[in-house]
């Protein structure tokens, strides 16, 4: 399986997350976090500046000269977005193209700065692959790791699935 964005995300975040929405057990529907975010692209679109660039399994929400931008609603997961980001680097890398990563964050609560710079290096692309075999060895389990509860577990749209 190509491993997404948004399961090298989920891996950061929560395993039993990943390990359902890998296989194919989705519930972000009813999310209203997923939908104010596909509400923030659709507003950049009707603006006329959809930026976003679809390469194989990844969406990259913009490129520049030098950056691969990464926009998301807030800082609550600083860390996944910043593997998510290494993801399309090294996407990026395999097709020959070398850029730096860029995330904007367009809410800031946790983080002391918006925008947060990332480059994919020798140490981060070793680390990343390894982050990737774990992945697809998760996702080969019979059945979703054991849920552990976290505070932001209750914002989840897999949290009735979970504990309930």
């Amino acid at each position: 399986m190509d491993i997404t964005g948004t399961l090298i995300s989920y891996y950061f975040i929560c395993k039993t997350k990943l390990w359902l929405h890998a296989n194919r057990i989705n519930l972000e529907d009813n999310s209203e976090d997923v939908r104010i975010g596909k509400i923030l692209h659709e507003l950049a679109e009707e603006k006329g500046k959809k930026t976003e660039i679809s390469i194989d399994n990844i969406k990259i929400d913009k490129l520049t000269k030098d950056y691969l931008v990464e926009v998301k609603k807030s800082d609550s997961d600083p860390e996944a977005v910043k593997w998510q980001v290494l993801l399309y680097l090294y996407k990026l890398k395999q097709k020959g193209v070398l850029k730096k990563g860029k995330i904007e964050f367009i809410e800031k609560r946790k983080q002391s700065k918006k925008v947060h710079f990332v480059e994919l290096d020798e140490a981060n692309e070793k680390e990343l692959l390894e982050v990737l075999e774990t992945i697809s060895d998760l996702i080969d389990l019979p059945k979703p790791p054991e849920a552990k509860f976290e505070r932001h577990c209750r914002k989840c749209a897999y949290y009735e699935y979970c504990f309930i």
